[in-house]
């Protein structure tokens, strides 16, 4: 029975993240092999159709503004996309060992309340995935979609005047550079919406696994602080239980710190283009209201959504992970300390002073990731949208 209920915690808390990054070779559980070197480097391959393509437009310059936004967003994506597979791949080591580690706190459930606790934090992990796989998969299906709608107002696709033809990239100079014959314009059609869809479970879906263990493990560090809280210093071996939980406390601290350094390369990056598109996505918006344009209104909306989606959840999570990391000081206040024996009370003055200084995800291992850090981005691109909507209006 009871390793039913934990094959269960762990399919419940694992199994989505598992089919989404299992697929583009970065699930931290998996074999490392030849088969999982080729997934991966089948996804590279694939989601670096998204930077080379739109950059080729770009340099030929044969792109309306429109285009040229469109073509800028999706290489920004396309490089988070690629960054996230190497460094995942790169510090797989990491990710291994919090997410082994998941696999052993499922198994060393302690009672119902510990498993509620576990269970809040995955639950809110699979629903953080949902959304950001949400608006991610629906603007990859808007892209997808889009030539089809422009080219095919009666339902059908004139392939014989390539200069009418749209790609869900930007990328109709591109082919026509390289001769790419029109009669297999759906198939090219296919291949770019493939790679869209790829590039979004590069970005999102990897975020999606990174934020779900982050936050596995504040859920162990809620438990841990429960422990704080109710320890009972009456009972034998006092010494022995709480040097346990002081061992704990030492092994989550190392586990966080592993996940901060795997993903600060990362998150530098992500944070520079995100601060850019939020401006770009704005400013194309309000060019859309401006000439009434429903199409790229709606697009625009939805890409910023998306990546203010994603900027909002590392912010927060990144604030939760450090709250809790801090609250183990209170919770061992909360106790009556006063009463524990003098050798005891040593140890939790160390306890305290070393949750001073928290672990905290850093972008570039400078740059705390918090609600101050979002409130910041935000002020900054809300400052540059409003000298480009000036300009609009001029």
């Amino acid at each position: 029975m009871a390793n039913k209920q934990w094959i269960d915690d762990v399919s419940y808390a694992m199994t989505p993240f598992k089919l989404l990054t299992w697929p583009i070779g970065v699930w931290p559980l998996q074999v490392y092999n030849i088969y999982s070197l080729l997934r991966c480097i089948f996804t590279t391959c694939c989601v670096s159709l998204v930077v080379i393509l739109p950059s080729i437009e770009l340099y030929m310059g044969c792109s309306d503004a429109e285009q040229n936004v469109d073509s800028l967003m999706l290489i920004c994506c396309g490089i988070l996309g690629i960054l996230k597979i190497i460094c995942f791949r790169i510090y797989s080591r990491n990710l291994a060992n919090n997410y082994s580690s998941a696999l052993n706190d499922y198994m060393m459930i302690e009672n119902a309340k510990q498993r509620a606790i576990m269970r809040k934090h995955a639950s809110t992990g699979r629903i953080l995935c949902f959304f950001m796989l949400g608006f991610s998969y629906f603007s990859c299906v808007i892209y997808s979609l889009n030539p089809f709608i422009g080219n095919g107002i009666n339902n059908e696709i004139n392939v014989t005047n390539d200069n009418v033809l749209e790609y869900p990239i930007p990328s109709r100079c591109a082919l026509k550079y390289f001769n790419a014959p029109t009669i297999i314009y759906k198939i090219f059609c296919f291949i770019e919406a493939i790679s869209l869809f790829l590039t979004s479970t590069t970005n999102h879906g990897n975020d999606s696994l990174f934020l779900n263990i982050t936050l596995h493990v504040c859920g162990q560090v809620e438990v841990l602080k429960s422990k704080f809280v109710n320890f009972d210093f009456t009972r034998p071996e006092v010494y022995e239980r709480f040097t346990e939980l002081i061992k704990r406390h030492s092994y989550l601290t190392r586990m966080a710190r592993q996940l901060s350094d795997a993903i600060s390369f990362v998150l530098i990056i992500q944070l520079f283009i995100i601060s850019i598109q939020l401006c770009i996505m704005g400013f194309q918006f309000i060019l859309a209201l401006k000439v009434n344009d429903a199409v790229m209104a709606g697009k625009s909306i939805m890409v910023q959504g998306t990546f203010l989606l994603q900027l909002s959840l590392y912010s927060f999570i990144g604030d939760y992970l450090k709250s809790q990391m801090e609250e183990i000081g209170l919770s061992i206040y909360q106790n009556v300390w006063y009463k524990f024996p003098v050798k005891l009370t040593r140890n939790i003055v160390f306890v305290i002073m070393r949750t001073e200084t928290p672990v905290m995800l850093r972008a570039g291992h400078f740059i705390v990731i918090n609600l101050s850090t979002y409130m910041s981005i935000l002020k900054a691109s809300i400052s540059y949208l409003s000298v480009l909507r000036v300009m609009v209006e001029i």
